[in-house]
């Protein structure tokens, strides 16, 4: 593979996407961003258990088996030179008559496309500076946790941070509930326990804050759990980062006027995930 960004539609080379398609039409389908080490993905189960979520909250066909045979497919080609590099996964819902009732019982598009990193992903990233989204999360249950295509109100987020030249954004609900960042899953420090928002109405339920929720967290002796929280619990927290499936933490040094320079918990989750790269 060269060092440039390649693609695979239902298992086969390919530089276009043929229309009509429902995912350019609608955003109708779903997801996965998945690091790779060496050609190997990371986390992979993680990725399928979220996934399969998706399929079944807007009644996709089960794909699980079939994107599972062309990932390995597609790792194959993979040189190992090639010691990190991103795979996006998306499950497109099949073409069907024009409108929005989809056509029923036909197996849904699988687009594969990888592109080398030139970051190496051993090494936590330098802390983060973040502002406030202005934009606010739309309430939605059913859509909630899910990696949906539909991604307008973190393109409006990250259009709002590149102007504030600013690393990420702290993204609020419609009630001004914390629930994210713009790509990713946010962590607090408050007296000891670490805090994540609940994601029942908004939000995707990320593969590394399941980790460490269920894992990492509790393997090092750290209680987390899910709450909610407001920009008063920023104010109070003692250390705050942030997570997703490309950098996995991320410690936070500054929004505005707040600041954090403690990031033991952070660093001690990342030395967690290098423990489970060997």
């Amino acid at each position: 593979m060269s060092r440039q960004s390649a693609s695979w539609l239902d298992g086969t080379p390919t530089t276009v996407l043929p229309l009509p398609d429902r995912g350019v039409d609608f955003g109708d389908g779903l997801f996965e961003t998945i690091l790779l080490r060496a050609g190997h993905p990371l986390f992979l189960d993680m990725h399928f258990a979220r996934l399969a979520l998706g399929l079944e909250a807007l009644a996709i066909p089960d794909c699980l088996a079939a994107a599972q045979q062309q990932i390995q497919q597609v790792c194959s080609t993979i040189e190992s030179a090639c010691r990190w590099a991103v795979m996006r996964l998306s499950v497109l819902r099949s073409p069907g008559p024009r409108g929005y009732a989809p056509a029923h019982g036909l197996a849904p598009r699988i687009l594969i496309n990888i592109t080398p990193l030139e970051r190496d992903c051993d090494n936590m990233l330098a802390p983060a500076t973040l502002n406030q989204a202005k934009i606010r999360l739309s309430t939605q249950p059913a859509l909630a946790r899910i990696k949906h295509l539909n991604r307008l109100e973190q393109i409006v987020a990250a259009t709002q941070a590149q102007a504030d030249n600013v690393d990420e954004s702290f993204v609020f609900d419609q009630a001004g509930h914390l629930v994210c960042v713009i790509a990713g899953n946010v962590f607090l420090v408050c007296q000891g326990e670490v805090l994540t928002p609940v994601l029942d109405t908004c939000g995707v339920a990320g593969t590394r804050r399941r980790l460490i929720i269920e894992s990492w967290g509790p393997s090092i002796g750290l209680k987390v759990r899910e709450a909610r929280l407001t920009l008063a619990d920023l104010h109070s927290a003692d250390e705050v980062f942030y997570s997703n499936s490309l950098i996995t933490v991320r410690p936070v040094s500054s929004s505005g006027e707040l600041s954090w320079q403690d990031h033991s918990v952070c660093n001690a989750l990342f030395n967690k995930y290098r423990e489970a790269l060997v």
